[in-house]
């Protein structure tokens, strides 16, 4: 599935990814591909994104999470 991963300065992660974890505000939420559409808050923590290549954590403030039907985009600070 496609992820991006932006900040307001930079993008932290565009690609392919298997899998993304984030924290969200009411709990840590796992999306994998075909996931149904959502938008949720996200809290303090670390985003997990599991790509061909391994795992890569990228630690945030907040932010956004959107689930479309193809792809996945994190706005996070």
């Amino acid at each position: 599935m496609k992820l991006s991963i932006l900040t307001i300065d930079k993008p932290l992660f565009e690609g392919e990814a298997i899998s993304v974890s984030v924290p969200g505000i009411y709990g840590r939420l796992q999306a994998l591909e075909h996931h149904i559409p959502l938008i949720t808050a996200l809290k303090k923590g670390s985003i997990r994104v599991e790509t061909q290549k391994g795992l890569e954590e990228f630690e945030v403030e907040n932010g956004v999470l959107e689930i479309k039907p193809d792809e996945i985009n994190i706005l996070v600070s």
